[in-house]
C-alpha cells in the first residue's frame, strides 16, 4: 500500500497511479452530493441544462453534513452508503467525475465505469465524521438550498484522509480484503 498527497482536480495521471488499498490525502475543493442532488444534476444533464459544478476532475464526497458549530465552517461531516448513488454514478464519471468518497460496495456498472473513465472510489470512516468535519476549512452551499443537508456543497479540504476501494484498474479492497473496512 501507497501513501498519495493529492491535490484537487484529479486528474489521469493521479488515478492511473492509485491502487485498491492505498491511503490518499486530498486538498483542495471536494463537493458533497447525496441522492437528491445526484438525481437532480443528471435531469440537468438529459436537459442540456448547465451544472452547478465543474464535473472535469471533480470529486464527490456521499456526505450530508450537521449543521456548523460556533466558529468553525461545518459540522461532523461522515459518509453515507455510497450504492444508493449507482445509477447516477457512471454518467457523472462519464463527463469528468475522478472519484467519489463514500462508504460500503458498489454496482459491477460502477466498476467498469472507473476503469473506463479513469475514476476511483474512495472510502472513509463514519465512525470519526467529528474529526473529518476538522479537515474542512471552508463550506458553503452552491446548489440546491432547498434540500438542506443534501444540497450541493463546496467544501475546501486539507489533508482529508481516505483509502481507495475501488481502483481503476480492476483492484477491489472489499475483494482483497485489504483493510478493516466492514461490509454494509
Amino acid at each position: 500500500m501507497s501513501e498519495w498527497h493529492l491535490t484537487t482536480p484529479l486528474t489521469d495521471d493521479d488515478i492511473e497511479k492509485l491502487r485498491a488499498g492505498d491511503r490518499v490525502y486530498l486538498t483542495g475543493i471536494i463537493y458533497t452530493a447525496r441522492d437528491a442532488a445526484h438525481k437532480r444534476l443528471v435531469e440537468a444533464i438529459e436537459k442540456g441544462n448547465p451544472l452547478p459544478i465543474e464535473l472535469n476532475g471533480a470529486v464527490i464526497y456521499y456526505a450530508g453534513p450537521a449543521p456548523a458549530p460556533p466558529g468553525y465552517p461545518i459540522g461532523s461531516i461522515g459518509p453515507t452508503t455510497s450504492y444508493r448513488m449507482d445509477k447516477f454514478t457512471p454518467q457523472l464519471h462519464a463527463l469528468g467525475v475522478k472519484a467519489t468518497i463514500g462508504k460500503g460496495e458498489r454496482s459491477d456498472a460502477v466498476k467498469q465505469a472507473l476503469k473506463t473513465y479513469k475514476a476511483v472510489y474512495l472510502v472513509t470512516a463514519g465512525g470519526v465524521a467529528a474529526l473529518l468535519a476538522k479537515r474542512v476549512k471552508r463550506a458553503e452551499v452552491i446548489a440546491y438550498e432547498d434540500l438542506g443537508p443534501e444540497a450541493i456543497r463546496l467544501l475546501e479540504v486539507d489533508e482529508f484522509p481516505c483509502f481507495v476501494a475501488y481502483d481503476m484498474h480492476g483492484g477491489d479492497i472489499f475483494v482483497q480484503g485489504v483493510t478493516q473496512y466492514a461490509r454494509k
